[in-house]
């Protein structure tokens, strides 16, 4: 028989290891500048009544913000996610997520903390299209 915990640890984390829910933790403990802001748009509902969650363990992965009921991941990149490894990095992982049918929207820390507007529109605009599905 499989229990709750088994069935919601493997569709909401996707089998994450206890060591990745111990370093989302430490990232939730030192959000930068970026998250907070954007944090402070999606925490408590506040984006069309979903509930979103801050670095939340995915596999190996953390995604910075996961909607679990639509399965979409926000991403907010730092100057270190302009380098050519990184950016082979980052597309390998959008792709993983893909694998698991999450959709993943990526934004600049500039885009967050200098055009908030823009950016919670474009959220806005993709949870609606996946609210249809």
């Amino acid at each position: 028989m499989v229990r709750l915990k088994d069935t919601i640890e493997k569709t909401m984390f996707y089998g994450a290891k206890p060591i990745t829910f111990e370093r989302a933790k430490e990232l939730r403990l030192n959000p930068t500048a970026a998250e907070r802001i954007l944090w402070e748009t999606l925490r408590n509902k506040k984006m069309l009544g979903l509930r979103f969650k801050h670095q939340h363990p995915i596999d190996i992965f953390i995604a910075d913000f996961y909607c679990h009921s639509l399965k979409l991941v926000i991403e907010v990149d730092g100057e270190i996610h302009n380098t050519e490894e990184n950016k082979e990095y980052d597309d390998s992982r959008t792709a993983e997520f893909e694998n698991y049918g999450i959709t993943v929207l990526r934004f600049t820390n500039d885009d967050v903390l200098n055009n908030i507007e823009m950016v919670r529109d474009v959220i806005e605009s993709e949870c609606k299209k996946l609210m249809q599905k």
